[in-house]
Protein backbone atom coordinates (compact mmCIF):
# COMPACT_ATOMS: atom_id res chain seq x y z
CA UNK A 1 0.00 0.00 0.00
CA UNK A 2 2.56 2.54 0.64
CA UNK A 3 4.72 1.65 -2.21
CA UNK A 4 1.24 2.49 -4.54
CA UNK A 5 0.96 6.14 -2.46
CA UNK A 6 4.70 6.47 -2.96
CA UNK A 7 4.24 5.88 -6.81
CA UNK A 8 1.33 7.98 -7.08
CA UNK A 9 3.08 10.52 -5.77
CA UNK A 10 5.59 10.92 -8.47
CA UNK A 11 5.61 13.10 -12.00
CA UNK A 12 4.29 9.26 -13.45
CA UNK A 13 2.18 8.46 -10.86
CA UNK A 14 -0.03 11.77 -10.74
CA UNK A 15 0.04 11.33 -14.61
CA UNK A 16 -1.68 7.84 -14.72
CA UNK A 17 -3.84 9.09 -11.46
CA UNK A 18 -5.04 11.93 -13.55
CA UNK A 19 -5.60 9.65 -16.80
CA UNK A 20 -7.77 6.72 -14.73
CA UNK A 21 -9.85 9.81 -13.07
CA UNK A 22 -10.22 12.01 -15.91
CA UNK A 23 -11.65 8.98 -18.46
CA UNK A 24 -13.70 7.78 -15.39
CA UNK A 25 -15.52 11.35 -15.52
CA UNK A 26 -15.56 11.05 -19.23
CA UNK A 27 -17.71 8.20 -18.49
CA UNK A 28 -20.00 9.71 -16.60
CA UNK A 29 -20.46 12.73 -18.49
CA UNK A 30 -21.85 9.93 -21.12
CA UNK A 31 -24.57 8.70 -18.79
CA UNK A 32 -25.30 12.40 -17.31
CA UNK A 33 -26.07 13.83 -20.63
CA UNK A 34 -27.26 10.98 -21.64
CA UNK A 35 -30.09 11.08 -18.95
CA UNK A 36 -30.56 14.65 -19.05
CA UNK A 37 -31.88 14.66 -22.85
CA UNK A 38 -35.18 13.72 -20.55
CA UNK A 39 -35.49 17.38 -20.86
CA UNK A 40 -35.83 17.72 -24.14
CA UNK A 41 -39.14 15.25 -24.26
CA UNK A 42 -42.68 16.59 -24.51
CA UNK A 43 -43.84 15.44 -21.17
CA UNK A 44 -44.11 18.70 -18.86
CA UNK A 45 -41.01 17.20 -17.68
CA UNK A 46 -42.21 14.21 -15.84
CA UNK A 47 -39.32 11.62 -17.48
CA UNK A 48 -37.04 14.00 -16.33
CA UNK A 49 -38.50 14.23 -12.75
CA UNK A 50 -38.40 10.29 -12.64
CA UNK A 51 -34.94 9.92 -13.98
CA UNK A 52 -34.11 12.86 -10.92
CA UNK A 53 -35.85 10.41 -8.31
CA UNK A 54 -34.24 7.44 -9.65
CA UNK A 55 -30.63 9.10 -9.28
CA UNK A 56 -30.85 9.92 -5.65
CA UNK A 57 -32.61 7.23 -4.21
CA UNK A 58 -31.21 4.09 -6.28
CA UNK A 59 -28.44 2.64 -4.25
CA UNK A 60 -25.97 1.89 -6.54
CA UNK A 61 -25.76 5.31 -8.39
CA UNK A 62 -25.51 6.64 -4.60
CA UNK A 63 -22.72 4.57 -4.01
CA UNK A 64 -21.42 5.42 -7.16
CA UNK A 65 -22.17 9.29 -6.94
CA UNK A 66 -20.05 9.05 -3.55
CA UNK A 67 -16.84 7.56 -5.94
CA UNK A 68 -17.51 10.29 -8.44
CA UNK A 69 -17.29 13.03 -5.78
CA UNK A 70 -14.02 11.30 -4.77
CA UNK A 71 -13.06 11.38 -8.73
CA UNK A 72 -13.43 14.97 -8.68
CA UNK A 73 -11.38 16.22 -6.05
CA UNK A 74 -8.63 13.86 -7.24
CA UNK A 75 -8.74 14.66 -10.61
CA UNK A 76 -8.37 18.69 -9.83
CA UNK A 77 -5.77 17.72 -6.87
CA UNK A 78 -3.83 16.25 -9.44
CA UNK A 79 -3.83 18.34 -12.15
CA UNK A 80 -3.50 21.45 -10.14
CA UNK A 81 0.01 19.38 -8.95
CA UNK A 82 0.71 18.78 -12.29
CA UNK A 83 0.46 22.14 -13.68
CA UNK A 84 2.74 23.58 -11.04
CA UNK A 85 4.69 21.06 -11.78
CA UNK A 86 5.39 21.77 -15.41
CA UNK A 87 5.53 25.57 -14.65
CA UNK A 88 8.14 25.09 -12.23
CA UNK A 89 10.12 22.63 -14.95
CA UNK A 90 9.49 25.48 -17.72
CA UNK A 91 8.21 22.83 -19.78
CA UNK A 92 5.84 23.05 -22.54
CA UNK A 93 2.86 21.50 -21.03
CA UNK A 94 1.46 18.10 -20.38
CA UNK A 95 2.97 15.19 -22.12
CA UNK A 96 5.78 14.27 -24.40
CA UNK A 97 7.69 17.27 -25.80
CA UNK A 98 8.26 15.29 -29.22
CA UNK A 99 3.93 14.99 -29.43
CA UNK A 100 2.90 17.69 -31.83
CA UNK A 101 -0.02 17.97 -29.86
CA UNK A 102 2.01 19.24 -27.13
CA UNK A 103 2.10 22.57 -28.76
CA UNK A 104 -1.55 22.79 -28.96
CA UNK A 105 -3.20 25.96 -26.91
CA UNK A 106 -5.34 23.35 -25.19
CA UNK A 107 -2.44 21.42 -24.25
CA UNK A 108 -0.79 24.57 -22.60
CA UNK A 109 -3.62 25.79 -20.57
CA UNK A 110 -5.04 23.15 -19.17
CA UNK A 111 -5.04 24.23 -15.66
CA UNK A 112 -6.62 27.26 -16.89
CA UNK A 113 -9.65 25.10 -19.08
CA UNK A 114 -9.80 23.46 -15.58
CA UNK A 115 -10.30 26.17 -12.90
CA UNK A 116 -13.18 27.08 -15.26
CA UNK A 117 -14.61 23.88 -15.28
CA UNK A 118 -14.37 23.74 -11.63
CA UNK A 119 -15.86 27.11 -10.96
CA UNK A 120 -18.69 25.75 -13.16
CA UNK A 121 -18.70 22.90 -11.86
CA UNK A 122 -19.58 24.20 -8.32
CA UNK A 123 -22.24 27.04 -10.05
CA UNK A 124 -24.01 23.64 -11.61
CA UNK A 125 -24.24 21.67 -8.34
CA UNK A 126 -24.93 24.90 -5.96
CA UNK A 127 -27.67 25.57 -8.62
CA UNK A 128 -29.38 22.09 -9.27
CA UNK A 129 -27.61 19.19 -6.72
CA UNK A 130 -28.08 20.93 -3.82
CA UNK A 131 -31.21 22.54 -4.07
CA UNK A 132 -32.87 19.11 -4.84
CA UNK A 133 -31.12 17.48 -1.98
CA UNK A 134 -31.28 19.66 0.25
CA UNK A 135 -33.50 22.78 -0.90
CA UNK A 136 -37.38 23.53 -1.28
CA UNK A 137 -38.09 21.91 -4.19
CA UNK A 138 -41.77 21.74 -4.88
CA UNK A 139 -43.44 18.50 -5.47
CA UNK A 140 -45.78 18.15 -8.84
CA UNK A 141 -48.75 15.66 -9.20
CA UNK A 142 -48.99 13.77 -13.20
CA UNK A 143 -52.31 12.45 -14.02
CA UNK A 144 -51.20 9.59 -17.06
CA UNK A 145 -53.24 7.02 -18.89
CA UNK A 146 -53.40 3.95 -17.39
CA UNK A 147 -52.87 2.39 -20.28
CA UNK A 148 -50.35 4.24 -22.93
CA UNK A 149 -48.63 6.24 -20.13
CA UNK A 150 -49.84 9.32 -22.02
CA UNK A 151 -49.44 12.35 -19.65
CA UNK A 152 -53.39 14.25 -19.82
CA UNK A 153 -52.85 17.33 -19.51
CA UNK A 154 -50.02 20.06 -17.67
CA UNK A 155 -49.75 18.79 -14.25
CA UNK A 156 -50.45 20.30 -11.13
CA UNK A 157 -48.06 21.60 -8.36
CA UNK A 158 -48.62 20.71 -4.77
CA UNK A 159 -48.20 23.58 -2.48
CA UNK A 160 -48.39 21.52 1.08
CA UNK A 161 -46.36 18.61 -0.03
CA UNK A 162 -44.73 18.56 3.73
CA UNK A 163 -42.59 15.21 4.15
CA UNK A 164 -43.76 14.00 1.12
CA UNK A 165 -41.90 11.48 -1.02
CA UNK A 166 -42.04 10.40 -4.53
CA UNK A 167 -45.15 7.49 -5.32
CA UNK A 168 -47.55 6.27 -7.48
CA UNK A 169 -50.89 5.72 -7.08
CA UNK A 170 -54.21 4.67 -8.64
CA UNK A 171 -57.32 6.92 -9.14
CA UNK A 172 -60.06 8.27 -11.28
CA UNK A 173 -60.65 11.23 -13.26
CA UNK A 174 -63.42 13.46 -13.48
CA UNK A 175 -65.23 11.18 -15.56
CA UNK A 176 -64.69 8.41 -13.83
CA UNK A 177 -62.33 6.81 -15.76
CA UNK A 178 -59.05 5.27 -14.22
CA UNK A 179 -56.09 6.94 -13.99
CA UNK A 180 -52.28 6.82 -12.51
CA UNK A 181 -51.50 9.81 -10.51
CA UNK A 182 -47.10 10.11 -10.46
CA UNK A 183 -46.03 12.92 -7.72
CA UNK A 184 -42.20 13.26 -7.88
CA UNK A 185 -40.16 16.51 -6.92
CA UNK A 186 -40.89 19.41 -9.86
CA UNK A 187 -36.65 19.86 -10.70
CA UNK A 188 -38.10 19.77 -14.07
CA UNK A 189 -39.28 23.53 -13.40
CA UNK A 190 -36.03 24.57 -11.30
CA UNK A 191 -34.21 24.05 -14.09
CA UNK A 192 -36.43 25.76 -16.50
CA UNK A 193 -36.52 28.72 -14.19
CA UNK A 194 -32.99 29.14 -13.54
CA UNK A 195 -32.04 29.18 -17.46
CA UNK A 196 -34.08 32.29 -17.84
CA UNK A 197 -30.85 33.82 -16.17
CA UNK A 198 -28.95 35.22 -19.02
CA UNK A 199 -25.99 35.41 -17.16
CA UNK A 200 -25.96 31.80 -16.00
CA UNK A 201 -27.08 30.41 -19.60
CA UNK A 202 -23.39 32.47 -20.59
CA UNK A 203 -21.68 30.74 -17.61
CA UNK A 204 -22.80 27.21 -19.49
CA UNK A 205 -21.51 27.92 -22.30
CA UNK A 206 -18.31 28.98 -21.56
CA UNK A 207 -18.12 26.45 -19.24
CA UNK A 208 -18.88 23.91 -22.40
CA UNK A 209 -16.42 25.55 -24.34
CA UNK A 210 -13.42 24.69 -22.08
CA UNK A 211 -15.11 21.64 -21.39
CA UNK A 212 -14.51 20.97 -25.28
CA UNK A 213 -10.87 22.04 -25.22
CA UNK A 214 -10.03 20.47 -22.09
CA UNK A 215 -11.52 16.89 -23.24
CA UNK A 216 -10.05 17.14 -26.89
CA UNK A 217 -6.78 17.12 -25.28
CA UNK A 218 -7.34 15.21 -22.28
CA UNK A 219 -9.01 11.74 -23.87
CA UNK A 220 -6.13 11.51 -26.19
CA UNK A 221 -3.56 12.17 -23.14
CA UNK A 222 -5.19 9.80 -20.63
CA UNK A 223 -4.38 6.99 -23.26
CA UNK A 224 -0.86 8.36 -23.79
CA UNK A 225 -0.18 8.34 -20.08
CA UNK A 226 -1.45 5.19 -19.64
CA UNK A 227 0.53 3.91 -22.20
CA UNK A 228 -1.68 2.60 -24.39
CA UNK A 229 -1.99 4.95 -27.32
CA UNK A 230 -0.67 2.26 -30.25
CA UNK A 231 -0.25 4.34 -33.90
CA UNK A 232 -3.02 1.12 -35.11
CA UNK A 233 -5.57 2.84 -33.32
CA UNK A 234 -4.39 6.52 -32.55
CA UNK A 235 -6.38 7.69 -35.02
CA UNK A 236 -9.63 5.96 -33.42
CA UNK A 237 -8.80 7.37 -30.39
CA UNK A 238 -8.18 10.70 -31.94
CA UNK A 239 -11.51 10.32 -33.53
CA UNK A 240 -13.32 9.66 -30.13
CA UNK A 241 -11.91 12.56 -28.41
CA UNK A 242 -12.28 15.04 -30.97
CA UNK A 243 -15.53 14.21 -32.34
CA UNK A 244 -17.65 12.80 -29.11
CA UNK A 245 -16.27 14.32 -26.18
CA UNK A 246 -15.20 17.62 -27.73
CA UNK A 247 -18.11 18.26 -30.13
CA UNK A 248 -21.20 16.45 -29.11
CA UNK A 249 -21.01 15.95 -25.60
CA UNK A 250 -20.36 19.72 -24.98
CA UNK A 251 -22.97 20.47 -27.67
CA UNK A 252 -25.53 18.34 -26.06
CA UNK A 253 -25.08 20.06 -22.73
CA UNK A 254 -24.87 23.45 -23.92
CA UNK A 255 -28.11 22.92 -25.89
CA UNK A 256 -30.16 22.70 -22.73
CA UNK A 257 -29.55 26.32 -21.35
CA UNK A 258 -29.96 27.68 -24.65
CA UNK A 259 -33.38 25.51 -25.13
CA UNK A 260 -34.78 26.70 -21.79
CA UNK A 261 -33.65 30.29 -22.37
CA UNK A 262 -35.50 30.60 -25.91
CA UNK A 263 -38.54 28.52 -24.36
CA UNK A 264 -41.69 30.54 -24.72
CA UNK A 265 -43.88 28.34 -21.86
Amino acid sequence: MNSAFKFLDTSIGRKVLMALTGLFLCTFLIVHVSGNMQLFKNDYGLAFNQYSVFMTTFTPIKVVSYLLYLTIILHAISGFRLTMQNRAARKIGYGAAKDPRSSSWASKNMGILGTIILLFLVTHMANFWFKYKFGDVPYVQYMLDVNSGEVLGAPVGLTDSGHMKPHELMASDANGQPVKLVIVRDLYNVVKMAFQETWLVVLYLLGMIALAYHLVHGFQSSFQSLGIRHPSYASLIQGIGVWVFGILIPLLFAAMPVYFYFMKS
